[in-house]
């Protein structure tokens, strides 16, 4: 799995955030305390030829990132091989991520190539920022079958 680096949005606590993001392993915390809403999405291509306009409509969109009310920051992933794609975004709430889902150009990609594959998805909540659980959890939900994954209680 390729992971593009941490997009901080306007609501992460501090700069610590994209640095912990980034450097998962390195144990560190973002000071942000209070409820947070992960969304994961995997989006799996019905061909190859799809995915290069995916992942621009994908880049473009996250330069939007760090104005968007509520967003505290995002991943975004692809899975060449596999025809898949997608992201991993943190949220002060429900709301602000419908916010965003509603937003035109989501929508508009969302039209564009909803009959090209399939989408899921799902949202986790979280008390505070931890970039590697988050990471963790995200890859548990998307990589369910990874020969040698040992599951977690």
């Amino acid at each position: 799995m390729l992971r593009s680096s941490w997009s901080q949005g306007p609501a992460a606590d501090s700069p610590a955030a994209r640095d912990a993001a980034n450097d998962v392993g390195s144990g560190m915390r973002d000071h942000r305390s209070g409820p947070l809403i992960v969304s994961v999405t995997d989006f799996t291509s019905g061909t190859y030829r799809h995915l290069p306009g995916i992942a621009r409509r994908g880049l473009a969109l996250r330069r939007r990132w760090p104005h968007l009310d509520g967003a505290v920051g995002m991943w975004l992933w692809v899975m060449p091989r596999a025809r898949r794609c997608g992201s991993v975004s943190v949220w002060t709430g429900r709301r602000a991520l419908r916010e965003f889902v509603r937003l035109p150009e989501h929508v508009a990609i969302m039209d564009e190539y909803r009959g090209r594959g399939t989408i899921r998805s799902v949202i986790l909540e979280y008390d505070s920022f931890d970039a590697a659980r988050i990471r963790r959890d995200a890859e548990a939900w998307l990589l369910p079958e990874r020969p040698g994954r040992v599951a977690r209680g």
